[in-house]
């Protein structure tokens, strides 16, 4: 027997869940500035993460995706990221949102059933919230490909959950994406539950990364509570495929310490026990310990930035509560260049029944 190809996966991590470097931080980590912006950026996502959860409870907004854990994901690669590239985004990646300058009034918005709050006024190139489990990196490899007909240094970023990997849209994506060595990062926030299936259910892979080796790409693990891998690794892959060295995978490894979403219930099968050892590796005070120690951070630096993020959360709330309603014709106007015949039949007799009902609707 001869073998003729072995495949590894690294791991990488710079902060252990004490907040203690494992090995020799990256260059930027050196400089306490940007570790406090990203410090600042994670608790302003938690911030908003948790308004977002109260507005639904109270009748104030539709069903929503927490992503109470998970921000190191998010907010390292939106971090590493540029501004030209595009980010194509699954439903819990407000932390990179937040800095490619969408809205949080926009998000808002969306998950409030307002559409228009997938039109993006400062960044109309990145895509907007896939709810869909892995169309989105069918959209990534689309635009990838265009980077690299155009010659343009650009990357795609496409993130998606564990569970999205058992989509053949993924599997198709990964394989394209190395048959034609694209400039695309697919990010995996492993947080090892697709809705109420976990992680052991899902694949009988080892690892999510490896999945990458049948698209003949590198694929690698990170410690998606640590802030600082996050946008070390994200970094190092955008740069490689920005100069022709082609695809990467990144799974990333943490947890998902909400529900779902908030239509779902967690207690009826995750285990409490699992829970609470989950909290101990949440990457927000995994960051503010090593940042105390180093003596750039302090109680009074937090109380002061959890009121400022409080005050910016309150104030996006109130653009989104104020955004006029859409119009009841618009779910017709929009969706095709010249309506059906029994749709305009439709709108007509929406039109009409909303005259007779005063019109009462809000989008």
């Amino acid at each position: 027997m001869t073998i003729v190809a072995t495949f590894s996966v690294e791991y990488t991590q710079f902060l252990d869940p004490q907040g203690k470097p494992t090995q020799p931080l990256p260059n930027f980590a050196t400089n306490c500035e940007e570790l406090v912006e990203l410090y600042r950026r994670m608790v302003l996502t938690r911030v908003f993460d948790a308004k977002a959860v109260v507005l639904q409870r109270t009748g104030k907004m539709g069903t929503y995706p927490s992503s109470l854990g998970q921000e190191a994901v998010a907010v390292g690669l939106g971090n590493a990221m540029r501004k030209e590239d595009v980010l194509c985004p699954a439903y819990r990646e407000t932390g990179a949102q937040f800095q490619r300058g969408i809205k949080m009034s926009e998000i808002l918005a969306y998950w409030g059933g307002d559409e228009r709050g997938s039109c993006f006024q400062a960044n109309q190139d990145d895509f907007p919230l896939c709810v869909p489990i892995g169309t989105q990196s069918l959209h990534a490899a689309g635009i990838a490909t265009a980077f690299k007909i155009r010659q343009q240094p650009r990357v795609a970023v496409m993130v998606c959950g564990d569970g999205a990997t058992s989509q053949g849209d993924f599997y198709e994506s990964v394989n394209l994406a190395g048959a034609w060595n694209l400039p695309i990062v697919f990010v995996v926030n492993n947080n090892q539950w697709a809705i109420s299936v976990p992680r052991s259910a899902q694949t009988h892979c080892q690892t999510l990364a490896q999945k990458a080796f049948a698209g003949g790409f590198a694929g690698e693990q990170v410690d998606g509570n640590d802030v600082i891998a996050m946008r070390y690794v994200v970094e190092r892959a955008l740069e490689k495929a920005r100069t022709g060295g082609g695809p990467t995978l990144i799974e990333a490894i943490t947890y998902r310490l909400h529900d779902h979403t908030t239509a779902d219930d967690a207690n009826r099968y995750r285990d409490k026990a699992e829970l609470n050892k989950a909290w101990e590796l949440e990457p927000i005070a995994r960051l503010r310990h090593y940042l105390t120690a180093q003596g750039h951070w302090s109680e009074g630096e937090e109380a002061k930035w959890q009121a400022a993020c409080s005050q910016q959360v309150e104030q996006a709330v109130q653009e989104y509560l104020a955004i006029p309603a859409p119009s009841l014709t618009d779910m017709f106007d929009y969706l095709y260049a010249k309506l059906p015949h029994d749709l305009i039949e439709q709108r007509e007799q929406v039109i009409a029944e909303a005259k007779l009902g005063g019109d009462n609707h809000h989008g």
